[in-house]
This record gives C-alpha cells, sequence and structure tokens, in this order.
C-alpha cells in the first residue's frame, strides 16, 4: 500500500520523537497537541546513553551536546554527612562504555530541539483527543471541538491521563505510590561558588531523597527533592509548592542541601503516579507509547528516554509492516512491552531501597557501594542497569 498516514496525539518529548522518526522515514502525519502553543514545564530531564542513540539517528545528537550538560560523574551521597557512598565516572566514560553520553537538560530546551525536526505545518494546536473509533479501514480521532481526523495509524502519546488509552481499554485511575516530590530550579550564582559540583548527584535519607544536576551550561541546577507521602490528593506535578512546607521537612539535611532548596525559584509539589504494566498496547489501528502506556517513577530518570525509545520504535515497525498496519503495531508492542515493564518495575524497587529506613538495608546497601567504587578505582565500572543503556533501539 501507499505510506500511511499517522495520527501522533500529544506533542510531549515522545510524541515529537515520534513525530521526527515518521518524518525522516517519509511517512506522513499529522501531530495532535490540546495546549494553544508548544512549550515545556520549566524543569530538568536527562538523557542517558540509550535515548543519545535515538537522537543520533534523528540527526539531533551534535545539537543535543551542545544544549545538554554532560555530568562528570554519578555521585551518592549521605544525606547528613555529605559522605560519599558511591561514585562512577561520567563524562567521557559513558560514551566509551555504552557508546553515547549522558546529558542533563532544561525540558523547553530539550523539546526544541525534537520540535525543529518536525514541520510546524503537521503540529496541530488545540486539538484535544477525546478519543479513537475505528471506521473501516481507518481509525477515527475524535477531538474536543466535535471535529475528527481520519488515520491509518493513530499513536497516542497523551501522558498518564491519555484518552486514546481509556478509549481503547476502558478508563483507569494511575496508581499513587506513596512517595512525593519537590522539584524546582536554582540559579547558580545564588549559590557559594563550588557549593554544588558538575556531578548528577543523588542523596539517600530515611523516607528521602534529592537528585540534583546543573542545566543550561552550569547557570542553574535542577533538582528533585523525593519524600514519602501517605496521601496526594492530585495527580499534577505542576502544583505549586511550599517552600517553608519543604524546608521543614528538609530542615535535619546537610546544609548544602538547605542551601540549594532555599534559594531556588518557585517550587512544584508532584504526586509520583505510576501504573503496573499493561498486557496490551494496541487494539486495531491505534497504538500508546510513553505515559500512556507506561508511567514510571523516577527513580531511573528513563521516563523520558524510554519515551524517546518507544518514538523510534513504533515509526520504524510501521514503515516496516505499512502492509499490514494492525500487525506492525503488535511487532511493535511485543519489542517494547517486556522491556519498559522491566524499567517500571525496577524503578518502584529504587524508590524502597533509595528511601528505606532498615539499618540492615542501609548496611549492605552502602557495603554494596563501597565494593562497587573499589572497582571504579581499578577501572572497573558497575553501572548496575548496564542493559538499559547499552540498548540502541536504532539497531533493531
Amino acid at each position: 500500500m501507499a505510506q500511511p498516514h499517522v495520527a501522533v496525539v500529544g506533542a510531549g518529548l515522545g510524541g515529537l520523537t515520534a513525530a521526527a522518526a515518521l518524518h525522516r522515514k517519509g511517512i506522513p502525519f499529522t501531530v495532535l497537541e490540546q495546549a494553544s502553543e508548544l512549550g515545556e514545564i520549566g524543569a530538568g530531564v536527562q538523557l542517558a546513553p540509550n535515548a543519545l542513540k535515538v537522537l543520533r539517528a534523528l540527526g539531533l545528537e551534535q545539537r543535543a551536546a551542545e544544549v545538554g550538560f554532560e555530568p562528570d560523574a554519578h555521585v551518592v551521597r549521605n544525606w547528613q554527612t555529605a559522605d560519599v557512598l558511591a561514585y562512577t565516572p561520567y563524562k567521557g566514560t559513558l560514551s566509551k562504555v555504552f557508546g553515547a553520553a549522558y546529558y542533563g537538560y532544561h525540558r523547553a530546551d530539550l523539546h526544541e530541539i525534537l520540535r525543529s525536526a518536525v514541520p510546524s505545518n503537521a503540529i496541530q494546536l488545540k486539538a484535544k483527543c477525546t478519543g479513537v473509533r475505528e471506521d473501516g479501514d481507518k481509525a477515527v480521532v475524535m477531538l474536543s471541538d466535535g471535529s475528527e481526523l481520519k488515520a491509518d495509524v493513530v499513536i497516542g502519546a497523551d501522558g498518564i491521563h491519555s484518552a486514546v488509552r481509556a478509549s481503547l481499554f476502558g478508563p483507569e485511575a494511575p496508581r499513587y505510590t506513596g512517595n512525593a516530590c519537590w522539584r524546582g530550579l536554582t540559579p547558580t550564582f545564588s549559590l557559594e561558588p563550588g557549593l554544588i559540583q558538575p556531578d548528577m548527584t543523588v542523596w539517600f535519607g530515611p523516607g528521602a531523597s534529592i537528585v540534583h544536576y546543573y542545566i543550561r551550561g552550569g547557570t542553574v541546577v535542577n533538582w528533585v527533592a523525593m519524600f514519602e507521602s501517605e496521601t496526594w490528593a492530585e495527580e499534577s506535578w505542576t502544583a505549586r509548592g511550599d517552600k517553608a512546607e519543604m524546608m521543614a521537612r528538609f530542615a535535619d539535611w546537610h546544609p548544602t542541601m538547605r542551601a540549594l532548596l532555599q534559594n531556588s525559584g518557585p517550587v512544584l509539589k508532584w504526586g509520583l503516579f505510576d501504573r503496573d504494566p499493561l498486557p496490551q498496547w494496541s487494539k486495531g489501528r491505534a497504538t500508546l507509547m510513553g505515559d500512556a502506556c507506561h508511567p514510571m517513577l523516577p527513580y531511573l530518570a528513563q521516563g523520558a528516554c524510554q519515551a524517546i525509545e518507544d518514538g523510534w520504535a513504533v515509526a520504524a515497525a510501521i514503515e516496516r509492516g505499512r502492509d499490514d498496519i494492525p500487525a506492525a503495531l503488535k511487532a511493535y508492542e511485543a519489542q517494547r512491552r517486556d522491556r519498559t515493564a522491566r524499567v517500571q518495575m525496577t524503578a518502584r524497587a529504587r524508590a524502597v531501597e533509595n528511601h528505606t529506613r532498615d539499618e540492615a538495608v542501609i548496611r549492605a546497601r552502602d557495603e554494596r557501594f563501597a565494593k562497587a567504587r573499589a572497582e571504579a578505582a581499578k577501572g572497573k565500572h558497575a553501572y548496575g542497569i548496564e542493559w538499559i543503556y547499552e540498548h540502541d533501539v536504532t539497531a533493531v
């Protein structure tokens, strides 16, 4: 058959990756975005080597390297003493071990890089999807203004509250994980020089953890302060947070962390939700990707990375299987489902370990870190998630 026309619902990082990959493969598409203008929340995002390989295939790696901040190392510290529990070199090392580097970004900057690879006339704004249905040999996207768009394929890249997902498999609320976080951006000029090292650093404490890394050429520190919280009233991660409440929660943490949090700009409070791995992503001519089918906790920094992998994989599957779209989408799902489920469950396990109050578990964890540091000193680096970073979805 002729090249199929694809409707991509959602213009986030994953949806734009799918669109960029479709464009590169010469497959016509329309991106439907409910917002009135393109943009991203003012927060940081990390891309690991597995995602950088997709940007390389899209011809965007050089620009991504210029815009991103490459951390010197991944460092784990004690919440009160600042003692280094784990140290793994990143800059100049990950690219040798895994074939690509690791960068931190302002989400808006990364979003713009991906948007630049998509023709502007292929993006339809103010187009809120309310559901999808099949009509003969077409899929139909229904929009909130009463209009419809017919396509040969629909890709639901519309996030954790996906209308495409609900339309295909019925409504189901995401699972609140018992964790929440504050997040914000701290200008480097507001901090004592040298206070924050150019590393991707995680501080482990009882019932809480803080991760921080530089973005925008080292002029801003992005941070996320995660903590256990029994209840959460909203699912939005854009709710304005109370800095005084946050500072009280981390009052006994190391002075470096208190300075980082206190000197930040506006603070957002975010409830952490995920879902159990879905047994099915596709139905007929429609499928899901990213948070629409595998929302995950941030403890592996893989949410955006897995959505970017999905974007490439679904475009490649459509290219290979354009003569039988339902079969092509099933092949895409089969390729991606087990991997993303493993990342989801590993991220859940990391949340438990990172926040544990069990002294025996803490001792065992820190002893494991100490052994890894000793091996690193010999040039033997154990990342623990090699299976994530070494993957190249563009080679499948």
